[in-house]
């Protein structure tokens, strides 16, 4: 294992612990990680970065769609969730690492409070929690997926 290898599975590291604890875009550090790494390589490790990258673009697009189709099924309308992301925005800031979530919650739990009523809002501040933790289960199977591309790519080269 080369430096260039072990910078890169630390990046990558960072990528996926991005994706848990929102402090950075962990697929966008990973698949720029893949992409640095594909150019320092050259050859045949940009048919490896093709495959991580698909696989991240796959896992981006399922990561909105499955828990969207959820959250209106559960009849959570656009509008609390986008309430809840402009308070979990500001969380973000007011509370460092978990202010995100808190904030999210908060601003969904609000919203549904003002549209539907106290007892009403319960079953769809719930269902928006269950789809953010969808959201980020599915990017990072995914995530972990692209990684381990790399690394059967990283010893195979």
């Amino acid at each position: 294992m080369t430096w260039t290898d072990a910078l890169v599975a630390l990046f990558l590291l960072v990528g996926l612990l991005g994706i848990v604890l929102p402090i950075l875009p962990g697929s966008l550090l990973i698949a720029g990680t893949l992409l640095t790494w594909a150019a320092l390589t050259g050859g045949a490790a940009w048919g490896w970065f093709a495959a991580a990258v698909a696989v991240l673009a796959i896992g981006t697009t399922l990561q909105y769609v499955v828990p969207g189709r959820r959250l209106k099924t559960a009849g959570v309308p656009n509008q609390t969730l986008l309430l809840g992301a402009l308070v979990g925005f500001v969380g973000f800031f007011v509370i460092p690492f978990v202010g995100l979530f808190v904030g999210f919650v908060l601003g969904v739990y609000t919203a549904e409070v003002s549209r539907l009523g106290r007892e009403a809002a319960r079953p769809s501040t719930v269902a928006a929690l269950k789809a953010v933790a969808l959201s980020i289960a599915i990017e990072a199977s995914f995530a972990v997926v692209a990684v381990s591309i790399w690394v059967v790519a990283a010893f195979r080269l």
